[in-house]
């Protein structure tokens, strides 16, 4: 399906997707990375077949791009040209609008076609020394189709996204990806990394247990990538904070108040509408 995947940016989400093609496919994988010595490291520990240069690019059938959000638009800027002609795009940035605003028009350009990606798995931690072939076990890909991408393609990436052990595959427009990230994602990092903030945090050992240790897991993050992604999603995000910040009020007021029957009403809406949700 495709024979040879480029795959750039060696850090935990491009290193995890060039194990797991090396793992569970018969394509040849070639990396790219900014500091040579991770590619290096990827091509010893048997994560890519070859490192990549600028004669290997016209190789590749599909290209994966595991850079932050301004990166990967100065790389393939920069690369496009050099791709063959159909040759796929996927990124997998957590940012859509932002990238097919400066993207869209120069794959066409180039007779490339770019597909929006964003894997909905990761962890804690960055860093090719932290990639799993088993990352994606599961997981759902999201795919947002661009003017240059045909459906032929959108359904062969589906069927090989499925066949790395992906769970499901998603496609939607980028403002309806943007718009939900934001919210089952984005503000998630956000929540946690206020949390924390709190003077009690400090003295938490021996009175916390499980529901800390989940609001606070993702606190734990690249700080570097994760601001230029709530930059690169602005409006969406700040819209769920005040969203979050309107509900806070009403808890606090209630709490504040003493009025226990608008608190429990409070709670029992949350808890329906987690026991409706999943």
């Amino acid at each position: 399906m495709f024979d040879t995947v480029l795959i750039v940016g060696l850090g935990l989400m491009g290193g995890s997707m060039a194990k797991t093609i090396k793992t569970r496919t018969h394509s040849r994988v070639l990396g790219w990375n900014r500091t040579r010595a991770t590619a290096e490291q990827a091509l010893a520990d048997g994560a890519i077949d070859a490192i990549a240069t600028e004669a290997l690019y016209p190789d590749a059938d599909l290209v994966i791009i595991g850079l932050y959000p301004q990166a990967t638009v100065d790389w393939l800027l920069a690369h496009m040209s050099q791709l063959k002609k159909g040759c796929v795009v996927v990124d997998m940035v957590g940012v859509k609008r932002f990238l097919i605003d400066q993207l869209d028009q120069a794959a066409l350009d180039a007779g490339v076609q770019l597909v929006g990606g964003h894997p909905m798995a990761g962890r804690e931690f960055s860093g090719l020394d932290f990639s799993l072939s088993t990352l994606f076990d599961g997981a759902s890909m999201i795919f947002v189709p661009t003017a240059s991408s045909t459906e032929s393609v959108l359904a062969q990436l589906e069927a090989y996204f499925l066949s790395l052990g992906f769970g499901q595959t998603v496609r939607c427009t980028a403002e309806q990806h943007d718009k939900m990230i934001a919210f089952t994602s984005q503000l998630a990092h956000v929540v946690s990394s206020a949390y924390i903030k709190s003077p009690e945090a400090d003295k938490h050992n021996g009175y916390s247990a499980g529901s800390y240790k989940d609001l606070t897991r993702v606190a734990k993050l690249n700080e570097t990538m994760w601001s230029e992604l709530f930059l690169c999603n602005a409006a969406p995000l700040a819209d769920e904070i005040d969203e979050i910040i309107r509900h806070l009020d009403e808890y606090r007021r209630a709490i504040r108040a003493g009025d226990r029957d608008t608190l429990t009403a409070l709670l029992r809406d949350g808890r329906e509408r987690k026991e409706r949700l999943g």
